[in-house]
């Protein structure tokens, strides 16, 4: 099994955390009789040889090994190997394309640097990584059918991803599915059918005729569930008419079988103990992910299949259901009353997974989880001791029934989020919540101010504390505020950086408010910080005078700092054409930089020459090429009028489009369903007013 094993000079080689003379010991644990020695082996294999799907030389040297010890059927856990084997020879996210190594450039002439040799050499042993996993691949047709389910379970999928004969992969397939019993090795077998399919197209009429059998009876529901999604997926052409309500009968067999045989099992041991208490299905889970992955824009069809799910008897179902849906609002537009009601329902859920799962997915929504609303009430009514949620060592934040209920604005959020603040530690961020409800929290003002007044200024959590309070002041309006205010804005301790971190907020507070007069000795005290910006625009609220302020603006503009210079763009634009003096650095900022410099500035162009030719061609630009310049380019036409006619193209067409705007960017925001259906509202505003 090892031969040879010690004639590899490891301590030259490297893995994630330095050398390697540590992997020769894991390679033979992988082979002990001692199962945590095993456990142990295998974690210092993912952890530090193939770290995070990496590919190191110590990584390549190891695959002749773990092929060996594919071999040896007396080894325990080869499944797990089998699983490491297809790692490593995986496609690397990293380098999709497969780049070819260039380790051996020094010649060249245009020799690239350091960090694009890294990447180069990754690369290439990503490349060798592949090429030596498919060398042995011949080992995976041998292990298909191992007497060892684990490790027949692992071998489908390598078999298609490694072994390079499509026609015999595929029969290999074939008579596996005639003979397989085992039901994880049957959905691993469909699965890789799905692979073979899209890895080789010229033979996928193959694969396909084997998935639509197995969609049909007599296999169990399970299988044909996984078939269906397989099928979805590689030729939807072949799915059923009634694609949706089979796949909900079929689920909801499949929650029977899985119930009865949890009910029919002989002993009732700890594991199984446990699993009443917190039940799960990630099985049935993947199973319908795939299906709504492959269902795509076919929003109508995922929200019957969803309306299935969380209609189900069965709460793992449901919970499952909650998860998925949260995946369908955050990509999809859609009309989702229906299906936010069903949400609502799960609230009454004795199991807390399927009630807190729901919470957590309705409070994404905002304003679009009001069809909930008398739920989260009812929840919030019923449990007072989920107002608020402690996480270890940290302060009280608000919980997420409460939390959820003010953000559809409800007015039945106030009582509760009153009684929070009457306590002696209200929630840390309440005030950001309490904004949502608008005018409607009017009757929290006395409380918010009392908070506020509290704030140690001297305290480094002043800002922290401070800024929430602020955010919920400005939303319900409170003009009695003003001495709080003042007292944060004079009397925050420089030298703690205090003021520098709220002033701005406390400022633009003061303006919204309506009172900025009184504030002015002080924010006259501001314009030669670098608040300057905000405090100019504030004493220009107090008489519409731009003498004074103006010369400030235009410094500010010339400041090197990207935030700066957008804050004073805001309020220049603000001054509309009092500003004039500003239009030649403004047209400059909108024709060069970065988009974020170049909406603010096209926008103040309007605002202050009302001329719309040069800023509809960089709000066209911006809008194409990224995405999260929409709502403000968006925001700033519904103040154009018809002069934002020549752009209705890009409105009509983000009003058709299924997918939200924000969908494709990455990582998830928590205000990116909200912010997608504000921008479908102002689409809809401008587009009215042509």
């Amino acid at each position: 099994m090892f031969t040879g094993i010690d004639e590899v000079d490891w301590a030259s080689l490297r893995h994630a955390y330095g050398s390697a003379e540590d992997v020769p010991g894991w390679l033979r644990a992988l082979a002990s009789a001692d199962t945590a020695e095993r456990a142990t082996a295998l974690d210092g294999m993912f952890g530090a040889v193939h770290h995070q799907g990496r590919v190191y030389d110590s990584t390549l040297a190891c695959v002749p090994f773990l092929f060996a010890l594919l071999a040896r059927e007396e080894v325990p856990d080869r499944g797990c190997i089998v699983e490491l084997l297809v790692s490593i020879g995986g496609e690397n996210p990293r380098n999709p394309e497969g780049v070819e190594d260039v380790e051996n450039s020094a010649n060249s002439e245009n020799s690239e640097d350091a960090a694009g040799s890294q990447g180069s050499a990754s690369a290439g042993r990503d490349r060798r990584a592949r090429e030596a996993v498919c060398a042995g691949a011949e080992a995976f047709a041998a292990l298909s059918g191992d007497p060892d389910t684990a490790v027949r379970q692992a071998a489908a999928g390598a078999l298609v991803r490694f072994l390079e004969e499509p026609p015999r992969v595929l029969e290999l397939l074939r008579r596996r599915l005639r003979v397989e019993r085992e039901d994880c090795v049957l959905l691993a077998l469909t699965e890789a059918l799905g692979t073979f399919a899209h890895r080789y197209p010229v033979h996928a009429d193959g694969a396909v005729d084997l998935l639509a059998e197995q969609s049909a009876p007599p296999y169990a529901p399970g299988l044909r569930l996984a078939a269906l999604g397989q099928l979805a997926l590689r030729a939807p052409g072949r799915l059923p008419a009634d694609l949706v309500p089979a796949a909900v009968r079929l689920l909801q067999e499949r929650s029977a079988q899985r119930l009865r045989c949890q009910e029919h099992a002989a002993t009732d041991t700890l594991v199984r103990r446990i699993r009443r208490l917190r039940p799960s299905d990630e099985q049935g889970a993947m199973l319908l992910r795939t299906l709504h992955g492959a269902l795509g824009d076919r929003v109508d069809d995922r929200i019957a299949l969803l309306t299935g799910q969380l209609t189900s008897p069965d709460p793992v179902d449901r919970c499952n259901a909650v998860w998925m849906s949260a995946g369908l609002f955050r990509g999809w537009r859609g009309v989702y009353d229906g299906l936010v009601r069903l949400l609502g329902a799960q609230l009454g859920s004795q199991q807390d997974r399927l009630r807190d799962a729901a919470v957590s997915v309705l409070a994404e929504l905002f304003a679009q989880a009001a069809p909930a609303a008398d739920d989260l009430h009812a929840l919030v009514i019923a449990r007072p001791d989920l107002w608020t949620h402690r996480w270890e060592r940290c302060s009280p934040t608000l919980g997420g029934p409460l939390k959820a209920l003010a953000r559809t604005g409800d007015p039945r959020a106030v009582p509760p989020l009153a009684q929070l603040l009457a306590g002696p530690a209200a929630p840390v961020g309440l005030g950001c919540e309490v904004a949502h409800l608008g005018r409607a929290a009017a009757p929290l003002a006395p409380a918010l101010r009392h908070h506020l007044g509290r704030v140690p200024l001297s305290s480094p959590t002043a800002a922290r504390l401070a800024a929430p309070l602020l955010t919920a002041l400005r939303a319900v309006g409170d003009g009695d505020a003003v001495p709080e205010l003042l007292r944060l804005l004079s009397g925050a301790p420089d030298d703690l950086g205090t003021r520098d971190a709220v002033a701005d907020q406390v400022i633009e507070t003061l303006s919204e408010l309506g009172a900025t007069a009184q504030a002015a000795p002080l924010l006259r005290t501001l314009l030669r910080t670098r608040h300057a910006a905000t405090a100019a625009g504030a004493l220009w609220s107090v008489d519409g005078d731009a003498s004074p302020v103006l010369p400030v603006l235009l410094r500010e503009l010339t400041r090197p700092e990207p935030d700066a210079r957008r804050n004073t763009v805001r309020h220049l634009a603000r001054l509309g054409p009092a500003a004039r003096a500003a239009l030649p650095e403004l047209r400059r900022l909108a024709g060069e930089g970065p988009v974020r410099e170049r909406i603010p500035a096209a926008c103040a162009l309007w605002h202050i020459a009302g001329d719309p030719d040069p800023v509809l061609p960089v709000f066209r630009t911006a809008w194409t090429s990224d995405p999260r310049s929409r709502i403000p380019i968006a925001r700033c036409l519904t103040t154009m009028g018809t002069a934002a006619a020549p752009l209705h193209d890009l409105l009509t067409t983000e009003l058709t489009h299924p997918r939200r705007h924000t969908a494709q960017q990455g990582a998830y925001g928590p205000h990116d369903i909200p912010d997608d259906e504000e921008l479908l509202r102002m689409c809809r505003e401008v587009r009215a007013g042509a």
